[in-house]
This record gives structure tokens, C-alpha cells and sequence, in this order.
């Protein structure tokens, strides 16, 4: 896509492409080791109590020793493509005319 060594520069080539020139050069940090092991908790907790959302997994997860928040486990749930389960909310029909 973007190539250092074309005759345009990477600045122009970034531009035409749409993109900002920052986003050549970023390359994303990997997965730390504490939240691989954190990320393989959650999916044996949600695989066990599918129904436990951020803050119940949070809690359960400080009971076992592990420091962290709800904001950071439920950024893991959507990395990890999951979710709580709920039931559907009760809808009472609009009343006719």
C-alpha cells in the first residue's frame, strides 16, 4: 500500500490514500502477559456463568486475587467477542384505539 522507497513521498502517498501519516508508522503493542492470563480467566468464568457481565466477572475476578477494574474487563469482554447473557426486557403492547 504505502511504500518508503516509491517516488512519491510518504506524506503525499499517505494523503491520496486517505489515512494520516501517523498510521504508516503505528504498529500496535502486543498483548501483555497479564492480560493473556487475565483474558483466559474471563472465558473459563463466562463459559461457566454465561450470564456474568463486566462488573459480576470484575468481582469475582478480584475475589481470586486479580486487581483490576470493570472498564478494563469489559474492554477484554469485547476484545474476546463476548458478552453477557439477558434475558429480553418485557415490552407491554401500546394500548388501542
Amino acid at each position: 500500500m504505502i511504500d518508503g522507497r516509491h517516488a512519491l513521498s510518504i506524506s503525499r502517498q499517505a494523503q491520496l490514500a486517505g489515512i494520516s501519516r501517523g498510521s504508516v508508522y503505528y504498529l500496535p503493542k502486543p498483548d501483555s502477559v497479564a492480560d493473556l492470563a487475565l483474558m483466559r480467566r474471563i472465558d473459563a468464568l463466562h463459559l461457566e456463568h454465561p450470564f456474568m457481565g463486566a462488573r459480576m466477572l470484575r468481582d469475582q475476578l478480584n475475589r481470586e486475587g486479580f486487581n483490576v477494574g470493570r472498564k478494563h474487563v469489559g474492554t477484554l469482554m469485547e476484545r474476546m467477542g463476548i458478552g453477557a447473557l439477558q434475558e429480553a426486557g418485557y415490552q407491554q403492547e401500546a394500548p388501542r384505539a
